[in-house]
């Protein structure tokens, strides 16, 4: 077991959530060595705030801390930080380090990259959130953990001032294939809950009356808590992105058709949440598909 808060721990990914994981940890008396981001401003702003170092490159966070947290966007970003041909990336210094990964990418990913950091004599976990902003800052996030199990041990007490619920899932890619398809659950009653919203508006009912009537009945859910008076009234400040919605769907449409599963209404939520993104309109919150339904938002097709 390691004491983690005598160890360094650095990070890689500074945003919405990356950096309030770091607040967090802070706050709570671990110490915060290092950030890094491709965008440098984040990593400076955070850097200033928590009084750390700003890192130059992944590699540079791997050198000085013995456990590094990565909260990448995507299986390119994920990749990029694990390449061994590159001695900028996190394997440059990957030896007797935890690389514990937050990000939703494909199992695939988290497998490869497992391998590839035992083969440079280090240890991975990947620790899927199924939370947002508020609660990556008060560290009652959502954490579902696979990897090794004695490598869950190794990074538990971390994890548990991070978390609310935590769970380990099974080996490297099985936590990833569940937060796929918790995100692609979502992701449909999203859509839906912006349909009936939209469809609500159209035939002239009241939708403060309508979401009451939801709420009560078993068009009740956690979406309609969350993004239904947001988008009555088109408040999609970003907790969630449509990006991040369209990416995470991808990859349960991906694993459906992996073992011969036909979805249609994952694959249509995808293609809504993708047209959002081609609209330009990714960086509002998953709520913002409501754009797509309502009469008289934009675009109309």
């Amino acid at each position: 077991m390691m004491e983690e808060k005598n160890n360094r721990i650095g990070f890689v990914g500074v945003g919405r959530m990356g950096a309030n994981m770091a607040r967090r940890l802070r706050e709570v008396g671990y110490p915060i060595s290092l950030v890094y981001d491709v965008m440098a401003e984040k990593a400076r702003s955070l850097a200033e705030e928590l009084g750390c170092e700003v890192a130059r490159t992944p590699a540079r966070v791997a050198e000085v801390a013995p456990i590094v947290l990565t909260v990448v966007t995507d299986d390119t970003a994920m990749r990029g930080l694990f390449a061994a041909d590159d001695s900028t990336s996190l394997l440059a210094h990957a030896t007797g380090r935890l690389f514990v990964n937050c990000a939703t990418v494909s199992p695939e990913v988290h497998i490869d990259v497992e391998a590839l950091v035992e083969q440079h004599g280090g240890h991975t976990l990947e620790a899927c959130m199924a939370s947002s902003i508020p609660q990556a800052r008060a560290g009652t996030l959502y954490l579902m953990c696979g990897g090794k199990p004695e490598v869950f041990e190794r990074a538990k007490p971390l994890l548990e001032v991070l978390s609310a619920n935590l769970r380990y899932i099974g080996p490297a890619g099985q936590a990833a294939k569940v937060k796929a398809l918790v995100n692609m659950v979502m992701n449909i009653n999203t859509a839906g809950l912006a349909e009936g919203l939209g469809l609500g508006e159209a035939l002239g009912l009241d939708l403060g009356m309508l979401r009451e009537v939801f709420s009560q009945t078993g068009a009740a859910s956690r979406v309609l808590e969350t993004d239904g008076a947001d988008m009555q009234n088109r408040d999609h400040e970003c907790y969630f992105s449509a990006e991040h919605a369209a990416k995470d769907s991808g990859i349960a449409c991906a694993l459906a058709e992996s073992v011969g599963v036909t979805l249609p209404l994952a694959k249509a939520t995808w293609e809504q949440y993708q047209r959002l993104v081609a609209l330009g309109k990714g960086e509002l919150d998953k709520s913002g598909v409501a754009e797509l339904t309502f009469k008289d938002r934009f675009p109309r097709q």
